[in-house]
């Protein structure tokens, strides 16, 4: 068979088996990559560049080396949804770079992001002074959250009372059934609190796939839909 065509079926081939792995690897994996995820598809690509072209390597082995590649990152995904505590180890948690108006200086230093970097992100969310931010945060993937001031949000009909006393993002205190103490430290509530608030409701901790709240004891749920896994 002549080279081109050989490069042909084995760059059809290739295409295929990426395909078919990818949607194995679910939605999330097209959208927001988290950096382990970022340097895994490089590789995997420069792998597939060379099996398509290097008529020397055998495909059996290089397509064993793309499988391996990708079933690192299956299990950490599988693993990040099974525990709390590895998916904060492997993807880490957001840095808070802006709080009551005041940038961390640390908190940027630490994530390697400069001044003007940060005054660049938060003017292609419209916000202008950093004075304005009641909390911005860099989340794990790389998106910057910006949250404003009270008085400086845009007016709502329950905003009509113009009460502008301080308020704080809400925090996941309940996550895939199982209380964050740290997040209910975040909003100063202790854990009786909750405890007590979905006794009123009639509610059970093992019932709740996320639930949220914040400083203002504002409580949200989401259940889940059918019977928790075990």
């Amino acid at each position: 068979m002549p080279e081109y065509l050989q490069v042909a079926v084995r760059s059809s081939f290739i295409l295929l088996s990426l395909f078919i792995i990818t949607k194995l690897l679910g939605k999330k994996q097209l959208s927001k990559l988290s950096f382990f995820e970022y340097i895994t598809g490089i590789t995997v690509g420069s792998i597939a560049g060379t099996l398509s072209m290097d008529l020397d390597v055998p495909l059996g082995e290089g397509l064993m080396s793309i499988l391996l590649w990708f079933l690192f990152p299956l299990l950490f995904s599988i693993l990040s949804l099974k525990s709390s505590k590895f998916r904060r180890f492997a993807e880490g948690t957001p840095s808070i770079f802006i709080k009551d108006g005041q940038i961390d200086e640390r908190a940027l230093r630490k994530e390697k992001y400069s001044v003007d970097e940060l005054l660049e992100q938060l003017r292609k969310k419209d916000v202008f002074r950093a004075a304005d931010v009641e909390f911005a945060t860099l989340d794990t993937n790389g998106d910057l959250s910006v949250m404003l001031k009270k008085n400086k949000q845009p007016l709502l009909k329950e905003d009509m009372s113009f009460d502008l006393q301080a308020s704080t993002p809400p925090q996941a205190v309940i996550s895939d059934g199982k209380i964050d103490e740290e997040a209910l430290n975040e909003i100063g509530f202790p854990k009786p609190w909750l405890i007590k608030e979905l006794s009123k409701r009639q509610l059970s901790v093992d019932a709740i796939f996320l639930a949220q709240a914040d400083s203002e004891g504002n409580l949200t749920f989401d259940l889940y839909n059918w019977t928790k896994p075990q």
